[in-house]
């Protein structure tokens, strides 16, 4: 499932010239700005339009609490007397899951209600609980139906992205593996005149957690590549799709805790090619994740000093105002950029940032890049339309990309991304294609880009003339990268050849 070749090559059959601009570009966008009023046919569009990488999307959370019912019903657990989170069973009848599931479809619905934010994503979620509070505390609540099923939920992120039509995507997702070595942290301080010595300390046992890591995503990915019948005929569009892994540490634990999380997370990423960077999680606005926020820093720039192949990705500005106080807005996308993230997950915070002008430039000079989760502010943070950051950022000469956070337990996808993004933020064809284009080129996937100085349209020399010549298939071969961004390329040539589909029976696109 990681590797195109075959796919690639056999698109590459057909003749189709370099430059990024078609003759049917100007037509498509004309179609989308038609059909900006109408939900449901921008909706059928955008669903079919080609999109590049979800480069910020959590495992835990894209999960849609149906499945984790499903799961939890043939585990035979239950509902919590108060109907608010799943429970291990035996249980009275009333409780269980799978009778539940077909003798009392409304007590069902209360309980994916209240492992999920439906209803927050319209504001009609209960009055005495935020957005916020009813995310982050829904883990907890699905918790024991996740338990040993990462294979399955690993299906259904390829599969979400097939039918999305995605060709990448970067899943933060740590192996169960990893975990008793994070949680036998050792009680006590850290501070970050001790990170050496810790280092020294926890090596030996991360270097060991490689080798059953990488057979567990060996296990997990056959797997899914089975469960999608990846190879069949009637294969899954997601068997089509690149996937890669961020290894994501935790910042609201204990700092020993922390450390070990990450250094697993860069030592992993060292040595198994899947692993293409490290992340750090958890909520932003945790006392515990402000009060470390500097030696989180600390142990980012010591790690990568030491893994310097390693790319590093990071949650920051994931914060609002009035959900903490404004000195807590000052800084983290400033001194997350100042310790090596090459992007930015959410970056909400920026104009409250002290020195947000300088930090906006040099993210624009050194391109790093923002992971843009509009659902997700929404729900989460309150922050949408013209109050979202998105125009800061393009205006400044940041990139920026489109991304689904935690889609399950959002209760969105990527295409509703792209909904949002031309409804709620004035987006038009060309600055989704801009967008799509960016989530592959500031990708961690490796080897080198189709494109020349981060110009598109401006193919290196070996593609320059034409994606199929010998020079261009030879390059290919050997850059993971380049060769996702000549099958972006090809998808947005077919789609826009194909727009008499998305016309009305009077031949229009709009109402």
């Amino acid at each position: 499932m990681r590797r195109l070749l075959s796919t690639l090559l056999t698109t590459l059959a057909l003749p189709l010239a370099a430059p990024a601009a078609h003759a049917d570009e100007a037509a498509a966008s004309a179609m989308l700005d038609e059909m900006a009023g109408n939900a449901g046919r921008l909706r059928v569009f955008l669903q079919a339009m080609p999109k590049g990488g979800d480069l910020h999307n959590h495992l835990g959370g894209s999960v849609y609490a149906e499945d984790f019912l499903k799961v939890a019903a043939a585990k035979g657990m239950c509902a919590d007397a108060g109907i608010t989170r799943i429970v291990a069973g035996p249980c009275p009848e009333d409780l269980q899951i799978g009778r539940m599931a077909e003798k009392d479809p409304f007590t069902y619905a209360r309980l994916i209600d209240a492992i999920s934010t439906r209803g927050f994503q319209k504001g009609i979620g209960p009055a005495l609980v935020s957005g916020h509070n009813q995310f982050f505390s829904s883990f907890r609540k699905f918790g024991p139906a996740a338990e040993g099923e990462d294979a399955r939920w690993l299906a259904d992120a390829f599969a979400s992205a097939g039918r999305n039509n995605l060709v990448y995507v970067e899943l933060m997702h740590n192996p169960d593996s990893t975990i008793p070595f994070m949680l036998s942290a050792p009680d006590g301080p850290l501070d970050a005149e001790g990170i050496a010595a810790a280092y020294k300390r926890d090596l030996p046992a991360a270097q060991a957690l490689v080798a059953p890591a990488m057979a567990e995503v060996d296990k997990e990915e056959a797997f899914a590549k089975k469960r999608l019948s990846c190879g069949a005929k009637a294969a899954d569009p997601g068997c089509d799709v690149a996937m890669n892994y961020i290894y994501s540490a935790m910042r609201g634990l204990p700092p020993q805790v922390v450390w070990r999380s990450m250094l697993a997370g860069f030592v992993l990423a060292d040595k198994d090619p899947r692993f293409v960077g490290v992340n750090i999680v958890m909520p932003e606005d945790d006392p515990v994740a402000l009060r470390d926020y500097d030696l989180h820093m600390a142990m980012f720039r010591f790690l990568e000093a030491k893994y310097p192949k390693v790319k590093v990705t990071m949650h920051a500005g994931e914060l609002a105002l009035g959900l903490v106080p404004p000195k807590d807005l000052e800084d983290h996308i400033g001194k997350a950029v100042a310790s090596g993230a090459r992007r930015i997950g959410h970056g909400v915070d920026i104009a409250y940032e002290v020195n947000a002008p300088e930090t906006l430039a040099r993210m624009a000079r050194e391109g790093v890049a923002v992971e843009i989760n509009l659902t997700s502010n929404a729900v989460i943070l309150g922050v949408e339309g013209g109050v979202h950051p998105l125009h800061l950022y393009r205006s400044m000469g940041v990139p920026v990309m489109l991304s689904t956070d935690d889609e399950g337990v959002l209760r969105s996808d990527m295409t509703n991304e792209h909904v949002r993004a031309v409804q709620q933020q004035g987006l038009h064809y060309a600055d989704l294609k801009e967008l799509a284009r960016n989530s592959l080129e500031y990708s961690f996937a490796p080897g080198a880009s189709l494109w020349a100085g981060r110009r598109y349209g401006d193919a290196v020399a070996p593609c320059a003339a034409d994606f199929a010549a010998a020079s261009c298939k030879a390059f290919l071969v050997k850059n993971e990268k380049a060769m996702l961004q000549a099958r972006l390329e090809m998808n947005f040539d077919r789609f826009e050849r194909s727009l008499d589909r998305f016309k009305n029976k009077n031949g229009a696109a709009g109402d």
